[in-house]
């Protein structure tokens, strides 16, 4: 890689935020980063060449970053969305039901054998979607803290299950390694949460904003750096890894200087180069060759939807069913994770990132349609 490519590479995740400008399409930054990243990459002109391994490498540590800051989203400390967790979890249960039926069907009838796969994409939530859909939305009220319990547990569970089930045969050996992430991650919030007790944490912010330190930064990377080597030595996603951090910080409470600091961090720069990135990795031309499979992302998206609609079923607005339809982060990561270990078809990337963005559409008319008695005033 050099400064032109990175030059270029940053000049094109401006297309996010052009693309996601007007406020009345509810269109997230990340779309206008992959379709510049398509345009740019395998399927259009070849200018970006995704196996660069610094190129490569620079999107590991911004999909790290990127589901850190996912996790930290998850207001885990919030009390009011305890006392909505058990609604919420019957919801995310009752989807990951009709799921597994989902998965299973869509995958016989395409014939891929990945039933298990689909069923943790159809029951997935993203928290890096849905939350800022709640704030800038101002939505409020009983049903809109049911909906936040829901996505976070379904986002949790299926960054846990997809090591599992995207390759069964190492199955033991990614739970394993799960298990010691997971673990890792405790150990991390025990030993924040000590700092945060004892007072120590306070001193040094209190050193760190005088002197321009930034040392709350300098630790929470190094700890997700410790994560994310620990993950890929037990051979399950940074995904994990990140994620996990996230939830860990956000159980003791980030501080708004870090969350301030990660944002300018992330989608300043390594967020933009991940999805641009992961769009010069998609090669749609594929679809060419396997054109089913665009029926294939159709349909695990329109599964998706179904999935969370049918919660109507439970007292849930159908809209607020379309927004907890959303779905970023895990089909990333089975596109990311799926692509590596060479266990996904031919075009079949492609058709889970078109699943996903159809999602992300239901959720924009859902967003439009929610109803004004669960929004603030």
């Amino acid at each position: 890689m050099t400064f032109q490519t990175l030059t270029l590479i940053t000049l094109l995740g401006l297309a996010g935020p052009w693309l996601a400008w007007r406020q009345s399409w509810h269109l997230p930054v990340i779309l206008g980063e992959l379709l510049a990243g398509i345009l740019f990459g395998t399927t259009g002109f070849g200018v970006l060449h995704p196996a660069d391994p610094t190129f490569t490498f620079l999107a590991d540590v911004g999909f790290a970053v990127v589901m850190f800051v996912a996790g930290t989203h998850v207001p885990v400390r919030d009390a009011s969305i305890r006392s909505a967790l058990g609604r919420g979890a019957l919801r995310a249960a009752a989807v990951g039901v009709l799921a597994v039926i989902a998965g299973q069907a869509i995958a016989a009838w395409f014939g891929t054998g990945h039933g298990l796969l689909y069923a943790v994409l159809i029951a997935s939530s993203s928290a890096a979607i849905v939350l800022p859909i709640i704030d800038s939305q101002r939505l409020g009220g009983k049903p809109v803290l049911e909906l936040t319990a829901q996505v976070a547990l379904a986002d949790a569970a299926a960054v846990v299950a997809l090591p599992l089930v995207i390759d069964p045969r190492n199955a033991g050996r990614a739970a394993l390694g799960a298990l010691l992430v997971a673990g890792a991650a405790v150990l991390v919030y025990l030993f924040l949460r000590r700092l945060e007790d004892s007072g120590i944490r306070h001193r040094l912010h209190r050193v760190s904003e005088d002197r321009q330190f930034a040392l709350e930064l300098r630790v929470s990377l190094a700890l997700l750096f410790a994560l994310g080597a620990l993950a890929t030595r037990g051979h399950v996603s940074i995904m994990l890894a990140g994620f996990a951090l996230g939830l860990a910080v956000a159980a003791v409470g980030e501080p708004r200087r870090v969350a301030k600091q990660l944002f300018a961090l992330s989608d300043g720069f390594l967020a933009p180069l991940f999805f641009v990135w992961l769009g010069a990795r998609l090669n749609l031309r594929e679809f060419g060759d396997h054109p089913y499979l665009i029926l294939l992302g159709v349909a695990l998206g329109l599964g998706a939807v179904l999935a969370h609609a049918l919660m109507r079923c439970a007292g849930q607005p159908i809209a607020l069913g379309a927004i907890a339809s959303a779905q970023i982060g895990v089909p990333v990561a089975a596109v990311t994770v799926g692509t590596q270990l060479h266990v996904l078809r031919p075009g079949e990337p492609a058709a889970l990132m078109l699943s996903a963005l159809v999602t992300i559409v239901a959720a924009a008319w859902g967003t439009r349609s929610t109803a004004p008695t669960v929004r603030d005033n």
